[in-house]
């Protein structure tokens, strides 16, 4: 009698995915609960685990494209790993039921960090013209063509993952679908510093967790909507969305590809309920375990190029949402303040946004109440 091993749903958009690792060999004994191979998606990455115990018969090899329900193993019952302590005893007898050595899949050290372009999650999806979706489309399938990585000579040719491939299709349709247009200010950020310097270890002391400057900018994000609710929409067909909640999303860059985790209901929670989701989705990211719930339902996206040493950018939109912030390095610079030149920590400001829906006085609005948020961050604790 065999147990079929078919790939399970993962999410109510994904179709299909592609096996990016069997942590188990072909002839392998496995126990119920083992994990057999990581599932790769382009939400997520995920580990597909025996449902029975038996000897493992492999059907499809990694880097196959494998639908929702196909079958690629199957599960030989009757011939379950051993026990720790009988394997040695078996070993000599019965050589080929014995359990190989098993090797952990060593995790990818992804440094998880803001980044300026995002991945789309999963949302209501705006209408897009048909010949730009299918000549990204088109292109796409040229590229990721079902090859094994190959090294010949100068160059090395390895297949797209679905992630990968859905970064791309997603910053194309973003550019083909609205109106970009990027606004630009900077901000001095003199007061967060000093007030992360003054309070940063009574906050650690207290709440266990470091304050960043992440937080200071979703709270600042979360004002300036409040203020200029024009930008907090998405368009849907022929009609206009008003979300009246404040899901954030951070863009977070793995090994994987880049990834859009959403803060819930930012402008219910604390500096402290802030931080601590920040750094549990970057403990998630490192281990590959971000789910699809984590990523959906965002209504505007931070990002940050600054990590990276990015003075200036313009971040592209994660549709269908209308807007996006960049933050970008801290450099001191002398600036005018109260005619006097002096030398100050500034950050570049870019937002950019969908001018279909967002009007160009609403973006440069939107982006001074941002920078006047983040110069005077008691206002963020005054809401004024």
């Amino acid at each position: 009698m065999s147990l079929e091993v078919k790939i399970p749903a993962v999410g109510e958009s994904v179709t299909s995915g592609m096996i990016s690792a069997w942590l188990k060999k072909d002839g392998d004994a496995v126990s119920k609960g083992d994990a057999l191979l990581t599932l790769e998606t382009d939400k997520v990455s995920t580990e597909i685990t025996a449902d029975a115990a038996g000897t493992l018969r492999i059907n499809a090899q990694a880097g196959a494209e494998v639908k929702i329900g196909e079958v690629v193993a199957t599960i030989e019952a009757g011939a379950a790993a051993p026990a720790k302590g009988a394997a040695e005893n078996t070993a000599e007898a019965k050589p080929a039921e014995a359990k190989s050595p098993e090797t952990k899949p060593a995790k990818k050290a992804a440094k998880p960090e803001a980044v300026p372009a995002p991945v789309a999650a999963p949302a209501p999806v705006a209408e897009t013209p048909a010949a730009a979706v299918a000549a990204a489309n088109e292109s796409l399938a040229v590229i990721s063509e079902n090859i094994a990585p190959q090294e010949t000579g100068r160059v090395t040719r390895k297949r797209l993952s679905p992630l990968r491939r859905k970064i791309a299709a997603q910053l194309v349709m973003a550019q083909h679908t609205a109106a970009i247009l990027t606004t630009f200010n900077e901000a001095d950020m003199s007061a967060v510093m000093t007030l992360r310097k003054a309070m940063g270890d009574d906050f650690q002391k207290q709440h266990g967790i470091k304050l960043g400057f992440m937080s200071f900018f979703i709270k600042a994000v979360v004002a300036a909507l409040k203020a200029v609710p024009q930008v907090n929409v998405r368009v849907e067909g022929d009609d206009l969305v008003q979300n009246h909640f404040y899901d954030i999303g951070v863009a977070v860059g793995t090994e994987r590809g880049l990834m859009v985790p959403v803060v819930r209901d930012a402008h219910r929670k604390s500096f402290a309920e802030i931080e601590r989701d920040l750094v549990a989705y970057a403990v998630k990211a490192r281990e590959g375990r971000i789910g699809i719930d984590d990523l959906s339902g965002g209504v505007f996206t931070i990002s940050n190029g600054g990590i990276y040493g990015s003075l200036l950018s313009t971040p592209i939109l994660n549709p269908p949402q209308s807007g996006i912030l960049g933050m970008h390095k801290i450099q001191e610079r002398p600036v005018v303040v109260n005619g006097a030149v002096v030398i100050r920590p500034m950050m570049y400001l870019a937002m950019s946004y969908d001018h279909r829906v967002v009007d160009g006085r609403e973006a440069v609005t939107f982006l001074v109440r941002v920078k006047e948020a983040i110069e005077q961050p008691s206002r963020l604790l005054l809401e004024v």
